[in-house]
């Protein structure tokens, strides 16, 4: 397979504005009109038509970010957790003892972190419950209906109904289990492992699906906005796992998008059309489209670090990222 070479995609590198955010980029979103970037130095930093504004959210560092449509919230090592609802003032909505592993949104204003085995859910009316995890608790994600929490951790996954008395419903399978997240439609459950590889289930008989063949660890994945599809990282192309049937990808072959010479290190699913940003190791930027694989440079590599944070805003029409060594920005796509 012959590689093109970065110079030969059509660009969008004159359509991206530089950022300085100065610290390691956790999460990169859009709260109203304005890009947020998270910051690993405690700082949520604010780009909008009236300039930047730098909040000082935690005491110690960003260490783990959810994001939706206008909200991010922030986990810190200082065992606290915010929400920013379109807007740079902070709501202190939870905390623990010990650093935020993992946070979560979900429906209805409800929220969700974790501080080693301890998990506490909180619905939007304030009310919050514990559960304490066999294992510390690695990531979190809320089910797409219904009040109901995955809890990734070592050996398989705990399904959660925080507003019952019931032992949560486990997923097994042997490993280390770091991220977790639903299908839109909440039909499976994927997370992501310690070793090189995705595992799922589905949730209708608890049947098993390995995703494995990746050369690194799989650090990012994203849900296409049609659920169809479950876009990743971890190898020098992004690897998107077909979803549309039943099955899964049970005896189906991935497709591969953005093959570089470099390995992919964030991915994020445009909120509406069939594309997939792809963040790379060199700092590179591809928006690749599912349908042909046609790809369109959004950012040159070798201007900074391995990009770590990959964000849209809520119609498509911008995306913002950060990378490793504090660089960060925004680029525009064309109107129409």
């Amino acid at each position: 397979m012959s590689m093109p070479t970065d110079a030969g995609y059509p660009s969008l590198t004159d359509r991206l504005t530089p950022v300085e955010a100065g610290a390691y980029v956790v999460a990169a979103t859009f709260l109203g009109g304005a890009a947020a970037f998270a910051l690993g130095d405690g700082a949520v930093l604010f780009v909008g038509d009236d300039g930047e504004l730098r909040v000082p959210a935690h005491d110690g560092g960003v260490v783990s970010t959810a994001v939706a449509p206008n909200l991010l919230v922030t986990g810190g090592d200082d065992g606290k957790v915010l929400k920013f609802a379109a807007g740079d003032t902070p709501e202190p909505v939870g905390e623990a003892k010990g650093w935020i592993d993992a946070v979560a949104i979900g429906p209805d204003g409800a929220v969700a972190w974790s501080a080693g085995k301890k998990v506490f859910a909180r619905d939007g009316k304030g009310d919050v419950r514990t559960f304490e995890s066999p294992s510390a608790a690695r990531g979190l994600a809320f089910a797409p209906k219904g009040y109901q929490l995955a809890v990734s951790r070592y050996n398989g996954v705990s399904l959660w109904f925080p507003r019952t008395e019931g032992a949560p419903k486990e997923l097994t399978w042997k490993g280390s289990h770091i991220d977790v997240s639903f299908a839109p439609d909440g039909k499976f459950v994927v997370t992501t492992m310690q070793e090189n590889a995705l595992h799922g289930w589905r949730l209708s008989d608890g049947a098993h699906m390995r995703m494995t063949g990746y050369p690194g660890k799989v650090r990012s994945v994203d849900w296409t906005s049609d659920g169809k599809w479950l876009a990743s990282a971890g190898a020098d192309a992004a690897v998107i796992w077909p979803f549309q049937s039943k099955d899964g990808p049970m005896g189906k072959a991935p497709k591969e998008l953005g093959i570089r010479p470099a390995r992919v290190s964030r991915v994020a699913a445009h909120p509406k059309a069939p594309v997939v940003a792809l963040g790379y190791e060199d700092g590179c930027i591809l928006l690749a489209r599912l349908s042909d694989g046609a790809e369109i440079l959004g950012r040159a590599p070798g201007e900074g670090g391995p990009v770590t944070a990959l964000g849209w805003d809520r119609i498509g029409s911008r995306i913002a990222f950060g990378t490793e060594d504090g660089k960060a920005g925004i680029v525009a796509l064309p109107e129409g």
